[in-house]
């Protein structure tokens, strides 16, 4: 590598989303990179000549470990939707002028759909005015919806805190099952795609019944019959645990949320802001049955609590990202680095590299097969897919009893 590196993150971060920027990071100092920058604030920042020289912040081999240890962001990220080519050349001119100037050879973005969407536009421009910088995109996102890659970093920690988390609700909610009965719903990210409420699953075990109810929004929500369901549940038990993807929405394709009011705030790619499905859901079943409710929404400590990260997760979103620079100085250019399961028993992965222009803007869904007939659970396949995702502990470095992160001042 002759040239400099610049990678930036993008979209909604998640516990691993570091891990990858460190593997990014090593990898391109590794190959010989003279510096690598890191924008600040994803492309939009690049915009505005905002990045950092990521050396003077990550000094050692500690500031890696650290590193791979810190949820969120580390650089800043962005929701900014690039306009098309031959709608605004002016955008592109300008940010090619900001990688000329810095002598970039690769530029290296981790993020979801939305961020590979970036990386066509950029790589198609560079293409067609004959630019010689390499694009590559790294997979980042909690939702699990990217195609092509069989799952993403930040889907197993953020499966693991679910579960974890669910586990202890329900220690939580049996503890008045004497007094009262009670329904607790719980509200679990995901827009289009049910994987993440999927995870509720795996909290049933030996020590745990585990919830009784799962609902994805692949399959339309029936609201009539959520409340026999909950009826016909309370005849027998005393405390029913409910697990629902935000996004779920009624067969007209109205989302629930939406029904108990929701939220008018819409982002830059077109996507409505969804909270409150638990809060209408929990007020429908004690208005119609009368017991006592409860709504509990995970919000972004679904994406944020490395200190539950897996293992299999972190190891897998340095690899990623390490791929990424790998790709990217050997040639590649608009593609994304997947991950290959290699197999399940013991459980193997591996990278690959994919067109972007088949992956951005898509979404994978979970298999309506891995739901039950009645869409109220999924199925065997599903967890079987999800736990290996979920192995192994990460240590945090604790100072004075808390986890130390890495931040930029």
């Amino acid at each position: 590598m002759n040239g400099n590196v610049i990678v930036g993150q993008s979209g909604g971060p998640t516990a691993v989303i570091n891990s990858s920027l460190a593997g990014v990071f090593r990898t391109a100092i590794d190959r010989g990179a003279k510096t690598v920058y890191g924008m600040r604030y994803g492309i939009q920042g690049l915009l505005d000549e905002m990045y950092v020289d990521l050396s003077d912040y990550i000094k050692n081999e500690l500031d890696v470990e650290i590193l791979k240890r810190t949820p969120s962001a580390f650089l800043g990220t962005c929701r900014y939707k690039l306009p098309a080519i031959h709608e605004n050349q002016d955008i592109y001119v300008k940010i090619f002028e900001i990688l000329d100037k810095l002598e970039i050879e690769c530029f290296i973005y981790i993020g979801g759909n939305d961020s590979m969407d970036t990386i066509k536009k950029l790589s198609d421009y560079a293409i067609l005015t004959g630019k010689s910088q390499k694009f590559v995109g790294v997979p980042k996102t909690i939702d699990n919806d990217l195609a092509l890659t069989d799952h993403t970093p930040g889907f197993g920690s953020a499966a693991k805190y679910i579960a974890t988390s669910i586990k202890e609700v329900i220690r939580d909610g049996n503890g008045f099952s004497y007094q009262k009965q009670l329904v607790t719903i719980i509200e679990i990210m995901g827009r289009n795609a049910g994987w993440l409420t999927g995870a509720a699953a795996l909290a049933k075990g030996e020590d745990c019944e585990g919830v009784d109810l799962i609902y994805l929004p692949e399959v339309p929500f029936d609201t009539q019959n959520f409340i026999e369901e909950v009826r016909d549940l309370l005849k027998t038990k005393s405390t029913v645990f409910i697990a629902i993807s935000e996004g779920i929405r009624l067969a007209d394709g109205t989302y629930v949320s939406e029904a108990g009011g929701g939220s008018d705030y819409v982002d830059a790619f077109g996507h409505k802001q969804l909270t409150g499905s638990a809060t209408y859901l929990a007020n429908l079943i004690n208005h119609e049955i009368g017991c006592k409710t409860r709504a509990v929404e995970f919000s972004s400590l679904q994406r944020s609590a490395s200190h539950l990260a897996s293992r299999v997760d972190i190891n897998e979103a340095f690899m990623v990202g390490g791929a990424a620079v790998k790709a990217a100085d050997e040639g590649d250019t608009g593609k994304m680095v997947v991950i290959d399961r290699v197999s399940d028993d013991p459980y193997q992965s591996a990278t690959g590299v994919y067109d972007v222009h088949k992956i951005a803007n898509g979404e994978k869904t979970v298999p309506r097969e891995w739901i039950t007939e009645k869409g109220d659970y999924v199925t065997d396949d599903f967890i079987d897919y999800v736990r290996p995702l979920i192995q192994g502990d990460y240590p945090c470095v604790m100072v004075n009893g808390l986890p130390r992160h890495l931040y930029l001042k």
